[in-house]
């Protein structure tokens, strides 16, 4: 179901679920991340990928989400970020119910950003009713209007053409997206390391999209075109107890290459670090914690939160060293489940633009 209610017994059931996932959220990020796994399909080494299979959803495991980030400018050169997000819970493990009877839950999160602005969108649906959904091929997910869909003929390995539109109160966007190289597999060949115990998700990404489209603010439409970025990933238990939450960054280098990179934060200050390196033909490297240096520069309150949105980043076997700024500091995106996520720019050693997401502050 959206954000808006609807008088009927199965809406209101479903709405009293919802709410209480929202109040589960807040005290443990969405899906109680750090939550024991057991019952759930759990992320083991040595996965073999398969195309188009798994783009779509995969409901044994209890979290996944389709997340698409985009650094535009429009013909003035004005910058823009744009984010498109579907995410999947499922509330139970064991056989899967039909209809009103799934157990998935699906929330999405629309957003635009401009230096002087950023507006940002919320839908809740409940699975099984086909308010929300995925499908692999052709390629399709959305929750009620929000789309983000491939043609018959698309590539299942570039998962490519895709559009990517969504509609707010006060913005909208309909942005068409093409790459012409493979999706990269992140971490261990698409097994993602979140601590140095068992915590880990599957995890891939398309980092080399070319987008264009029309982006509108307030009814003042605009052509924008840039780079935009695609992560899946899914697990059923991606952070240890006592992991708080993380900062993630996707960067667009000028020269051409894309760099992944996160930290895990920890209670006890021993944060756990790791990324890829991703060459202009598609080679990955993996980097590992102490090939990573991430600090953190320049804090904002936000929301009764203080967040770090400017950083340092060196990859000291690269000869990088680059600052990170953020293109609107109040990015913040006060949905059920808060966190800040703008896109940024960097230079130093190296130039380009990208995304930083901030979560559990």
């Amino acid at each position: 179901m959206s954000a808006e209610p609807k008088i009927s017994r199965r809406a209101f059931a479903g709405g009293l679920l919802l709410a209480g996932l929202a109040r589960n959220a807040r005290a443990q990020g969405f899906a109680g991340l750090g939550e024991s796994g057991n019952g759930f399909a759990k992320v083991v080494p040595g996965k073999h990928f398969d195309f188009p299979g798994d783009h779509g959803p995969h409901p044994d495991f209890r979290i996944e989400w389709w997340y698409v980030t985009a650094n535009l400018t429009d013909a003035a050169g004005q910058a823009y970020g744009l984010q498109w997000t579907l995410f999947r819970q499922a509330a139970r493990p064991g056989p899967q119910g039909q209809g009103w009877e799934s157990q998935q839950i699906w929330m999405a999160h629309a957003a635009v950003t401009r230096a002087d602005t950023h507006r940002s969108a919320e839908k809740f649906a409940r699975g099984g009713v086909g308010q929300a959904g995925v499908v692999a091929k052709p390629f399709q997910a959305w929750i009620d209007a929000w789309q983000m869909t491939a043609p018959s003929e698309s590539n299942d390995q570039t998962l490519s053409p895709l559009e990517v539109t969504a509609a707010a109160a006060d913005f909208s966007y309909a942005l068409q997206l093409s790459a012409d190289r493979p999706v990269v597999l992140q971490g261990e060949a698409g097994y993602s390391r979140k601590s140095e115990r068992n915590q880990a998700s599957y995890y891939y990404s398309q980092p080399f999209y070319r987008a264009h489209g029309r982006l509108t603010i307030e009814g003042k439409p605009v052509e924008v075109s840039g780079q935009a970025w695609l992560d899946r990933e899914w697990s059923s238990q991606p952070l240890s107890p006592d992991q708080t939450g993380w900062d993630w960054f996707s960067l667009h280098f000028d020269s051409g290459e894309k760099l992944m990179l996160y930290r895990m934060r920890q209670t006890d200050g021993h944060h756990y670090a790791s990324g890829t390196w991703i060459a202009p033909d598609g080679v990955t490297t993996l980097l590992r914690p102490a090939d990573i240096v991430m600090t953190p520069k320049d804090s904002i309150e936000m929301g009764g939160h203080r967040l770090p949105v400017s950083w340092h980043v060196e990859l000291p076997s690269r000869a990088i060293a680059i600052e990170c700024t953020p293109l609107n500091p109040k990015a913040w995106m006060g949905t059920s489940v808060p966190y800040w996520e703008g896109p940024i720019s960097f230079k130093g050693s190296h130039a380009g633009v990208g995304y930083l997401e901030l979560t559990g502050y």
